[in-house]
């Protein structure tokens, strides 16, 4: 089997030498503005994909909007992870599950910038745009920035709502075509944000719709001023914010792809908080007095997944084998340095739909070998592992843990060719579909356990483009979205772990890691809280 206990031991003098020559390099940039005392500096891995979440998946593109920008219906509290009031004061539920009314704030404004001037506060119409967007194509907006709303139709959630009514200027009631228990919990994902339908208006008659994407306007903490892409994206805050919280006048997304470089900015003192410190960094960080690192258990699963729709990954047998090929428990160790824990199944231990008794594939090369043979795979059989370049809390480091499970495929007789391009690159590529594997994950969007059966293995998930192993079983969607129709967690997991049977002997992917979260800071940060669904958020923290 290949050697991995020697990655460890040459990684951390490497990165001290990275970052003592970076640190002379960051101390001669400089900040687009003054942010010493009124401001805060988030180092960013990379430019979003649009100022619109609703639009992607991307943990990037989250951390961009939606929590900076906008506000949704109903929020989930970091610190409880319970459903709580957004723009939404509170919300009734129909006794048969079907009807939700919602009673909405009054006084909450929207950004007024320099290129929109909003002339009314936030209303239901804004609520029933924004929605009406996703879910109805021949709404006016549908089709603007490529007409793809993954999270939404990875739910079809389009089906699941029959209708949303205007009640009044302050009150919408939606039905649905049949109960769901986690409804509430996708209106509070980083997804289901509100737009302003007057400002839709406005681009609209302008001829220009796509600005609503590029130039947002939201009723959330901080407004959009400028993106460089490659550089920075700057905010103010809105003097107007609905929510009585300490805000920031200036922040800034410093975006810096390299993780060791954000790290550099970060002991210096060029950026406040830092995104996805690696987790080769973490001790480092630990050992600063003027940082500090928080940790917690991630709601997350990183996994390799096999694209079914191809041969010969469409062969139960050749995935198992290639599952026994390769040794969770030393890629683990190797790629996550004690910050993570092995996977048997998608759903993490802190989830409460979580089986821990659950059995997966063991490494088992020779019994792999032997599979691997008895399906006409020869030795020399070349396979690509598509492996992101940007770092995510589910794996740190993608392009390394290909090349180690390329050693341990290589002692089974099969090659790999290790893909990879510029991140922007690699998700337009993703999106066409000609892969043989990818190592990838999904970080939950709330705390249903759903939100990991469907999004990434349900048979509407492949077209919406969150579903990378292209695998449709119908007795699998049958049971998920049975255990929807239950409100009783006791009879959901029940359905989830004869779902979870399915996954196992069938293998569409292989699940490898739940990692924790970190975040790391200043000390002079206060109130930063890691969010355990999604994007980060800086409404409500202050410098002293």
């Amino acid at each position: 089997m290949p050697k991995v206990e020697s990655l460890n031991i040459t990684i951390r003098p490497l990165l001290t030498a990275l970052i003592s020559s970076f640190l002379l390099f960051a101390c001669g940039e400089t900040n687009p503005i003054n942010t010493e005392k009124t401001g805060l500096i988030y180092c960013s891995e990379g430019n979003p994909s649009t100022f619109n979440p609703q639009l992607a998946t991307s943990g990037t593109t989250a951390d961009a909007s939606s929590y900076q920008i906008y506000d949704r219906l109903l929020e989930f509290d970091p610190e409880t992870n319970k459903i709580v009031p957004g723009l939404a004061s509170h919300w009734q539920v129909s006794k048969d599950g079907l009807t939700y009314t919602f009673t909405l704030r009054k006084e909450v404004h929207f950004h007024s910038t320099q290129f929109f001037k909003p002339t009314r506060e936030f209303n239901a119409d804004d609520v029933i745009f924004s929605m009406d967007r996703w879910r109805n194509w021949d709404h006016p907006y549908h089709d603007v920035s490529g007409g793809n709303y993954p999270y939404f139709a990875s739910l079809e959630l389009d089906n699941l709502i029959d209708a949303i009514y205007r009640v009044d200027s302050h009150k919408i009631k939606i039905t649905l075509s049949k109960p769901d228990s986690s409804f509430l919990a996708n209106l509070a994902t980083d997804f289901a944000i509100v737009l302003s339908a007057e400002y839709g208006d406005f681009l609209l008659n302008k001829g220009t719709p796509e600005l609503i994407d590029e130039h947002p306007i939201g009723t959330g903490p901080f407004q959009f001023i400028h993106h460089q892409k490659d550089r920075y994206i700057r905010y103010k805050k809105n003097a107007n914010y609905w929510r009585d919280i300490p805000l920031v006048d200036q922040l800034i997304f410093d975006i810096t792809p390299l993780s060791s470089l954000r790290l550099a900015k970060l002991m210096t003192g060029e950026c406040d908080v830092l995104s996805l410190p690696a987790h080769s960094e973490l001790e480092i960080i630990r050992e600063r007095e003027n940082l500090i690192l928080d940790e917690k258990p991630g709601l997350n699963v990183g996994f390799w997944a096999f694209n079914t729709s191809r041969a010969p990954f469409d062969n139960i047998e050749v995935r198992k084998a290639l599952a026994m090929a390769i040794d969770k428990s030393a890629l683990v160790e190797a790629v996550y340095f004690g910050s993570a824990v092995k996977a048997n199944g998608i759903v993490p231990p802190s989830s409460w739909a979580h089986q821990s008794d659950l059995q997966g594939t063991s490494y088992n090369p020779i019994l792999a070998k032997e599979l691997l043979k008895k399906n006409g795979i020869e030795d020399g059989f070349t396979l690509d592992i598509w492996a992101m370049p940007v770092e995510r809390t589910y794996n740190p480091n993608a392009v390394m843990m290909a090349g180690l499970m390329q050693g341990f495929l290589k002692d089974v007789g099969v090659n790999v060719n290790i893909v990879s391009f510029e991140w922007n690159s690699f998700r337009r590529r993703l999106a066409e579909g000609n892969y043989d594997s990818i190592l990838i994950g999904w970080s939950a969007d709330n705390g249903d356990p759903d939100n990991f059966y469907r999004p990434l293995l349900s048979c509407p998930s492949i077209d919406s483009g969150t579903n990378r192993a292209k695998w449709c079983s119908p007795q699998f969607d049958e049971l998920i979205n049975e255990a929807l129709t239950y409100s009783d967690e006791r009879t959901r997991v029940a359905l989830y772990q004869s779902a979870n049977a399915i996954i196992a002997d069938q293998i569409p992917l292989v699940p490898i890691a739940h990692a924790y979260r970190y975040q790391a800071y200043r000390s002079n940060v206060n109130d930063l809280v890691i969010n355990p669904f999604g994007g980060i958020r800086f409404g409500g923290v202050y410098k002293q």
